[in-house]
């Protein structure tokens, strides 16, 4: 097994009417990039970041480049994504990334 996918239903914040949970694809492909993961968002909405952000995230406030992560509260965390067309806040519960994580470490790149 290489790649892992994982999908985790998210809260999207917004100021508008709430859409309720939605569902976001985790991605992690050792052999095209073992240090990042990828989050596809409902919609064109792809992010790629480092695995060690999302790890030190879930713990405490961290960021990198246009992508923040930290915890809220004891069951849940945000990722928050910065572009040029604004922000976008994304909840999540904390036991979903981190069952993603696991899975992540124990992925091995495919030997050809």
């Amino acid at each position: 097994m290489s790649v892992v996918e994982q999908y985790a239903r998210a809260h999207i914040v917004t100021d508008e009417e709430d859409p309720g949970a939605v569902p976001v694809l985790l991605r992690y492909d050792p052999d095209s990039d073992p240090r990042s993961v990828r989050f596809d968002l409902p919609g064109t909405h792809e992010w790629t970041f480092s695995r060690t952000l999302l790890e030190r995230g879930l713990r405490a406030p961290a960021e990198s480049g246009d992508v923040r992560v930290w915890p809220c509260g004891r069951v849940q965390a945000v990722v928050e994504f910065h572009s040029a067309h604004g922000v976008e806040v994304v909840q999540f519960e904390s036991k979903a990334l981190l069952s993603f994580l696991r899975r992540t470490y124990t992925a091995e790149p495919v030997r050809g």
